[in-house]
């Protein structure tokens, strides 16, 4: 997901029959061949290499490039290969800890799904129409917030869900609090780069965030999460307050043919100590309206896409990505320390959001533009 609150396990080969693995070795190949730009095949890798020294960085760290290779293998849907002494798994990553750009592995997405699912430790805020919002303080820094909300979908099949979220120009029709959004550069078959700024509640001060995001399909099940990072040629900008994305993301779960659950997760540093009605009004009304309006969204994006390249889905066939490639080693984590910190804490509430809010119920949305 590219913004922040405005608001089956991994397939597994199957050696059923020596006939069925003849089928799959082919079908890898058909894929390798797909994906092959220039004279090397990267399938486990950037597609393409920026420099000598991102080379050279990739090829010092043998075991973390083994466990991209088996996340961007299952995102593909390619067989997997088994080692003869595979290792226990690491524990999950502490997020507040990441000290250096890396692409999430498989344990990442493991560790993220386990929090998505979790109940202890959080406050449920407000449970309406079937979406359920819980909020969690971040015991070591008070002005850290967690929030998570869950929706289900009943005519929404979970892949079109996926489709919408991946989607950056559908996105600027239906989510009207985007200010703008666009992707930066391509890491890795199942990673990108990309900026998005959005409105905040007036008086505040609207914010931005670069990010790393990340996918995986999960059998049925699909996971879309990024943090924060720093670009050379995107610094902070003056009109903006830059916040940090620890850890936001989706995991979609289906529960049929036509009907999913989706579960938003953020942890989310604006930059700045808010005011209680912002933590308050983002829980009980805004993160609602926002889940609303993504189900109508849903609900009208395979109409919308029939009209507007159907067949153009690089977050499932990444050969038809026109990204310029970039090498983790052009990144750096974006450390909150880093910024400066805006107090916004006594800052009142505008009486035309404070009327709307209170009278409008959930609000009422504008769906002319999602035709």
């Amino acid at each position: 997901m590219k913004g922040v609150i405005q608001w089956s396990p991994a397939g597994r080969r199957s050696d059923r029959s020596e006939e069925e693995g003849t089928a799959s070795r082919s079908r890898s190949r058909d894929l390798q061949k797909r994906l092959c730009l220039g004279d090397t095949c990267q399938i486990w890798g950037p597609w393409k290499v920026a420099s000598a020294s991102a080379a050279a960085s990739t090829l010092s760290e043998p075991p973390r490039r083994t466990q991209e290779s088996q996340t961007r293998t299952r995102a593909l849907g390619l067989p997997m290969e088994q080692s003869a002494a595979s290792p226990e798994p690491p524990g999950p990553r502490p997020v507040l800890g990441r000290d250096s750009v890396q692409v999430p592995d498989d344990q990442d997405f493991r560790s993220f799904r386990s929090e998505c699912e979790a109940e202890a430790g959080w406050n449920l805020t407000y449970s309406k129409a079937g979406v359920s919002v819980w909020v969690q303080a971040v015991e070591m820094d008070r002005t850290l917030h967690k929030i998570k909300c869950r929706m289900e979908c009943r005519d929404v099949p979970a892949e079109t869900l996926y489709d919408v979220l991946h989607d950056i120009e559908y996105r600027k029709k239906w989510d009207s609090n985007v200010i703008e959004t666009f992707d930066i550069a391509r890491l890795t078959v199942n990673a990108d780069v990309g900026y998005y700024s959005w409105r905040c509640p007036k008086p505040l001060k609207n914010r931005d965030v670069i990010t790393l995001r990340s996918w995986l399909p999960m059998g049925t099940d699909y996971i879309i999460m990024n943090y924060s990072v720093k670009h050379p040629k995107y610094p902070p900008r003056k009109d903006l307050v830059r916040a940090v994305s620890i850890q936001t993301g989706y995991l979609i779960q289906s529960t049929g043919p036509k009907s999913c659950v989706i579960t938003y997760l953020a942890q989310v540093d604006p930059k700045g100590s808010l005011p209680k009605w912002v933590v308050n009004k983002s829980s009980q009304f805004l993160a609602p309206k926002a889940m609303k309006k993504m189900y109508k969204a849903c609900v009208k994006y395979p109409e919308w896409k029939q009209k507007h390249q159907p067949h153009f889905k690089p977050w499932l066939h990444p050969e038809q990505s026109s990204l310029p490639s970039l090498a983790l080693s052009e990144l750096s984590v974006q450390h909150a320390d880093s910024l400066e910190n805006i107090d916004e804490s006594a800052v009142a509430e505008s009486r035309e959001d404070r009327t709307g809010s209170a009278g409008g119920g959930e609000g009422s949305d504008d769906d002319t533009s999602l035709t």
